[in-house]
């Protein structure tokens, strides 16, 4: 018998079936991998299982009880947590102050606090962790943070633990050193639900997949038995036979011309040029300056030297609306903090960069507002119940679509995507793909910056590589060696 059994859960949102009567058996010692698009009901599932959501019909079964689980500190108290993808923790506490957040030991009133930093230093040390419970969290690293979290639920004597997207923030070695954990967990008799849009980490941490496609069970096996291509298949309900859409080639004028530009402590001098129909994609490791470099062409950062040239005028702009009116927009890394207003309706977000163009005498055009936005959701194949739905309700592929589809709207001349597939599915990111060759086909100038050295690779006519701040080099399609590339990005060669 499994150790957690769920049968026929369904729940429905207002014109929304989230899951439509799914299954799921998850056993003690093994890590159980939940599969499929954005959208297609996984949070749904775990929320219902952690006590955030309740479902409308079907039953929980934990070690062949039934259960009903009515609040996610219900949850906590039969074994089960959940550790979200967007970390809940509170920075200027300490690693055992967060752990032991409002069950602090106490006695007559006055927490111990010696007490709780011994049980919180053999939780970490447990983990392998290599620093002090007494350290503040926001002096960690996002991968050091995250053994916070997995400490705070084995100090709940978790037995489930749910782990949303864990990698997605993590250099490759704090991946493996992720792995090592779930490893050790595994071997306690900890059962692990593991939420991944990444297909190679499947082979290397799961037992089990599901996967689910549109609210619905598509199917679950061992992870030995499934191809990637199969996995792919049944999350999508289509096979994508070509990852990455050839780039298409580049072609005169040049758009962006970059001199000797720089930001004190970040970057620099870094010099490039970018022309039309061109996508010149950035790798390099955490910290190298890709995403400041970034920030400092569309004038949200200041530069501290160099210029900027858009279509023969140098400059260097001093805020992303000035960088928008010249036709330089970006699509930054962090979607829900930088790029929507999550409680603003799909309408309002799409229009938010163009109410200069929408508007007359001081007033919104709204039927212009709603025709614009309805033409460019339907071009992007935006899944919405509707254009007043809001932006936070909809899945992290349709998200991306909304950011994108914002500055769309004032026909860009150049458009910077920073990691514009973190976190969505394999269906969405190939949608994604082929939205950024389509818009190079189309004569705008594209620059690419992924953490996933394969996405650049795949994606671009061009590879910059930054190492420490500067510009390693810049290889042609045919020279961009995926080894080479990564030499680059470590300072362990020229090019």
């Amino acid at each position: 018998m499994p150790f957690l059994r769920m049968r026929g859960i369904t729940k429905r949102f207002p014109g929304v079936v989230a899951l439509d009567g799914v299954d799921l058996d998850v056993e003690s010692g093994k890590v159980h991998l939940l599969l499929g698009e954005n959208g297609a009901g996984k949070s749904t599932l775990m929320k219902i299982l952690s006590g955030a959501y309740s479902k409308d019909s079907g039953s929980i079964e934990i070690s062949g009880q039934p259960i009903e689980i009515r609040s996610p500190h219900h949850a906590q108290e039969l074994g089960i947590s959940m550790i979200y993808q967007e970390m809940n923790l509170v920075p200027n506490l300490t690693a055992a102050e967060n752990i032991y957040l409002g069950r602090e030991p106490s006695r007559l009133g006055f927490v111990r606090g010696s007490e709780m930093e011994k049980n919180a230093g053999g939780l970490l040390r447990r983990l392998h962790a290599g620093f002090s419970p007494s350290t503040p969290v926001k002096n960690l690293p996002v991968a050091r943070q995250q053994l916070v979290e997995i400490s705070k639920a084995l100090s709940l004597n978790a037995r489930i633990i749910i782990m949303d997207e864990p990698t997605a923030p993590l250099t490759g070695r704090e991946v493996r050193d992720l792995f090592r954990v779930i490893h050790s967990l595994k071997s306690s008799g900890v059962a692990i639900i593991y939420i991944t849009h990444r297909l190679e980490e499947a082979r290397m941490v799961g037992d089990t997949v599901t996967v689910l496609r549109d609210g619905r069970l598509a199917g679950n096996f061992p992870v030995r038995k499934a191809s990637d291509a199969m996995l792919v298949k049944l999350m999508v309900g289509r096979k994508v036979s070509r990852r990455f859409p050839a780039p298409p080639a580049a072609r005169p004028p040049t758009l962006l011309d970059v001199r000797a530009l720089e930001r004190s402590g970040s970057f620099g001098p870094v010099s490039f040029s970018l022309k039309a129909g061109e996508i010149l994609g950035f790798a390099g490791l955490i910290g190298s300056g890709r995403t400041e470099l970034a920030r400092c062409l569309i004038g949200a950062d200041r530069a501290t030297g160099g210029s900027v040239g858009l279509d023969g005028i140098s400059t260097v702009f001093r805020s992303p609306r000035e960088a928008k009116r010249h036709g330089l927009c970006l699509l930054p890394e962090d979607r829900k903090a930088q790029g929507l207003v999550l409680n603003l309706s799909v309408m309002h977000n799409v229009s938010l960069a163009s109410l200069e163009r929408l508007s007359r005498f001081g007033f919104i055009r709204g039927r212009a507002e709603r025709k614009e936005v309805s033409a460019i959701v339907d071009r992007l194949s935006v899944r919405t119940p509707g254009l007043g739905a809001v932006a936070r309700n909809l899945s992290g592929g349709n998200q991306q679509k909304l950011v994108l589809a914002k500055w769309l709207a004032v026909e860009p001349r150049v458009i910077i995507f920073d990691e514009p597939t973190r976190g969505i599915d394999v269906g969405a990111k190939f949608e994604v793909y082929r939205l950024i060759n389509n818009l190079a086909k189309q004569g705008v100038g594209v620059i690419v910056i992924s953490s996933d050295l394969s996405e650049v690779l795949g994606l671009s006519s061009r590879v910059a590589v930054m190492h420490s701040g500067r510009l390693a080099a810049i290889l042609p399609r045919r020279a961009a060696a995926p080894e080479r590339v990564m030499r680059l990005a470590m300072g362990l060669s020229r090019a």
